[in-house]
């Protein structure tokens, strides 16, 4: 588990620092730079979650049909997969579009509003390379083949950092572009990750056999469907948690900048811990899919336990930084007092619910290398928006706690989502009955490995 464990929590985490560098690179232009970032993103990625969420079924067939050694089963995925990122990109991009003129009627702060406005319109071209992304790391990783896709992230970091660099500032000759710099830094370092992960994929086939290019190369509209069965409650399940954390930030975003800044430097440092888990899911969805593919209901319940005491474990360290340095965490982004004396309050919350995010994150991942994605998004759907969603908005505009309230209502709905997967798990796991998988040839699964 930790060595397929390690590459995906990095290759996560390079994802997140992207985030993080975009903000700490415009925080140096002012409070609004960093809530037009923040706003920008969440919308985006409120949106663009759902399709990336629709490939999270490659998770379970890649891995299932490798574990049964069905190597000629796993190109078909990835040409399916590839198939639907494509059909998938200009119906997103024109939602975000159709997103970008209704900005004005969000109340957003004016300063606000026109950042976010420019930002979110250059970041809408980095959707089909995200997509294609997705589609490449879920084949690569559902066979075990990981390292790769930390790499792209690490190339990607590079490309986003250089690029912030000369064009939020005006480096090299380059004009001075601000937020927007930032948002064609990110439409470039997305391309960087899709491309290196084509070139892995196309320099890996010419040596395998049985090889991708001796696949056949049309799309079947029964495999789309089986794919979408099984990824359309796990891109509910994401959107839906993406989403509240995407809806806390518009609603942030009628609240004085200070308190939109410091919810969105918060919300960065919590959501870079997320990764962690969120790699661990990853791999214990991939490891409990090749046990379920070899028919091993033992293999399946030991891989998704020893996932569910990484992610835990590690949460609960995070959590002990935020409450012991959160001055430290907060001034790294900032130090304008306002700003930096509600993010560290908004941190000691977060602190609250960390153990239960990462609990939730790899019950997520476990439960999807089984084939059920549907009780995740039923969970998501009733603790995040029926119950954390509206007790927050309440805390926040209703009863005058500001900021800090809108977190303890997104504290209470990952507490639920968190306690709740974790019994869904011990039942589905001590109710696995498998049949023994056919004895595949020998050498194809090392082979890929």
């Amino acid at each position: 588990m930790f060595s397929m464990a390690l590459p995906v929590v990095m290759a996560e985490l390079g994802w997140m620092t992207m985030g993080l560098v975009d903000t700490l690179m415009v925080g140096r232009l002012s409070p609004e730079a960093i809530g037009a970032v923040g706003v920008g993103s969440s919308v985006f990625l409120g949106v663009v979650i759902f399709a990336m969420g629709l490939l999270l079924g490659l998770d379970t067939l890649v891995s299932q049909a490798f574990g049964a050694g069905r190597i000629e089963e796993c190109h078909r995925w990835l040409l399916h997969g590839t198939a639907l990122a494509l059909a998938m990109s200009l119906p997103l991009m024109g939602i975000l579009w159709w997103i970008l003129d209704s900005l004005d009627a969000w109340g957003l702060d004016p300063a606000v509003l026109e950042l976010t406005s420019g930002y979110l319109d250059v970041i809408i071209w980095s959707a089909p390379p995200l997509l294609l992304y997705g589609a490449f790391r879920r084949y690569l990783q559902g066979m075990g083949v990981v390292r790769p896709v930390m790499i792209a992230l690490l190339s990607a970091n590079a490309a986003n950092a250089i690029l912030n660099w000369v064009l939020i500032f005006g480096r090299l000759g380059a004009p001075a572009l601000g937020v927007e710099g930032a948002g064609w830094a990110t439409v470039g370092s997305r391309s960087v990750m899709a491309g290196f992960l084509l070139a892995v994929i196309l320099a890996r086939e010419w040596r395998v056999r049985p090889g991708l290019f001796e696949t056949p190369r049309n799309v079947e509209p029964a495999w789309i469907r089986r794919l979408l069965v099984l990824g359309a409650p796990a891109a509910g399940q994401v959107t839906l948690e993406v989403g509240v954390f995407a809806a806390a930030t518009a609603l942030a975003g009628r609240l004085a900048p200070a308190s939109l800044a410091a919810h969105q430097i918060a919300i960065n440092i919590a959501a870079f811990t997320f990764m962690v888990p969120l790699g661990v899911s990853s791999a214990g969805a991939v490891r409990v899919g090749h046990a379920v593919g070899r028919g091993e209901a033992g293999g399946a319940a030991r891989a998704g336990w020893t996932a569910l005491l990484f992610g835990v474990g590690f949460m609960s360290l995070s959590a002990a930084a935020f409450v012991l340095v959160p001055e430290i965490l907060i001034g790294a982004f900032t130090s304008d007092r306002g700003v930096l004396q509600v993010g560290v309050s908004l941190l000691l919350v977060a602190a609250v619910f960390q153990m239960f995010d990462g609990l939730q994150a790899v019950a997520t991942g476990v439960l999807r290398g089984l084939g059920d994605t549907r009780t995740p998004m039923l969970w998501n759907l009733a603790g995040h928006w029926f119950i954390g969603l509206p007790f927050g908005y309440t805390l926040c505009f209703t009863l005058g706690f500001g900021v800090i309230g809108l977190w303890w209502g997104l504290s209470t709905g990952l507490i639920i989502c968190g306690v709740s997967l974790l019994i869904v798990w011990y039942r589905a796991i001590h109710r696995l009955d498998l049949p023994a998988a056919p004895v595949r040839a020998e050498g194809s699964a090392p082979e890929l490995l």
